[in-house]
């Protein structure tokens, strides 16, 4: 299937490593120009030349979602250039009991996960509606649905992002502008490591008593893959899924529960 992607401009945040790369990689390979953008100037390197090497086309732009300022100057580089697509996709916040949670590090991991997403799409949004064409993806957790547990953070402001893009939907629709979010599941990247890892530190066992016991709870029984998740993003952020906004997407196995 064609997705109609050719042509277009992709913005993809966290493009660097796991799900964002994942998705960035899958963009270009259906004809999307990509800026890719994270705060690893290195990896943004090896992924543009990634997918240069296979014959597609990518801009790195360093950026670093926990600071406003560089945000906005990394954002106005972009200049006149048309995104047509966004994908937003910040980091996992600390793991941890919701109630324990600080307020500044409220406060700190709001700016980063929810008001940077805002910010970036306010200044993408414009141009879209302008054109009467866009595509913009949030990546949350199926925490959003199904609260994780110790993963407190992440549940309540990724959240808030979910009511946010169901707001934003509804307001652009009628501008050719489609505006969804996907909820992973337990997806096999760095982050899902580092959370078996700290599990196992937590309970005393180990990393992989911690990955199988998870691996129970998941019909497919096993963890997803990166690209099996951005197949699904590339999808919501095509031509042919003109017609699906203001929903979230589960990829997970069949990991939630609830209908």
């Amino acid at each position: 299937m064609d997705l109609g992607l050719k042509g277009r401009r992709a913005l993809v945040l966290g493009a660097s490593r796991g799900l964002g790369r994942a998705i960035a990689v899958t963009l270009a390979a259906e004809g999307a120009s990509v800026v890719l953008c994270g705060r690893n100037r290195e990896a943004l390197a090896e992924v543009a030349a990634t997918i240069a090497g296979a014959g597609g086309d990518a801009t790195p732009l360093t950026l670093d979602l926990a600071d406003r300022a560089g945000v906005d100057a990394a954002l106005a580089t972009l200049g006149d250039v048309g995104i047509d697509i966004l994908i937003n996709n910040g980091g996992g916040p600390p793991p941890g009991p919701v109630a324990s949670v600080e307020s500044d590090v409220w406060s700190r991991q709001f700016e980063v996960m929810v008001n940077a997403l805002f910010r970036v799409t306010a200044h993408v949004l414009p141009g879209m509606r302008a054109r009467q064409w866009g595509r913009i993806v949030n990546i949350v957790s199926s925490g959003v649905v199904q609260p994780i547990p110790n993963l407190g953070i992440s549940n309540a402001l990724r959240a808030s992002v979910v009511g946010w893009a169901k707001t934003l939907a509804g307001e652009v629709a009628a501008d050719g502008v489609t505006v969804n979010s996907v909820l992973p599941g337990r997806i096999h990247t760095e982050r899902v490591d580092s959370l078996d890892a700290a599990a196992a530190t937590r309970s005393g066992k180990t990393v992989a008593e911690i990955a199988a016991a998870s691996r129970a709870t998941i019909p497919a029984g096993r963890y997803g893959t990166p690209q099996e998740f951005a197949d699904v993003v590339a999808f919501l952020a095509s031509e042919r899924a003109s017609y699906v906004t203001g929903a979230l997407m589960r990829v997970d196995g069949g990991a939630i529960r609830s209908i």
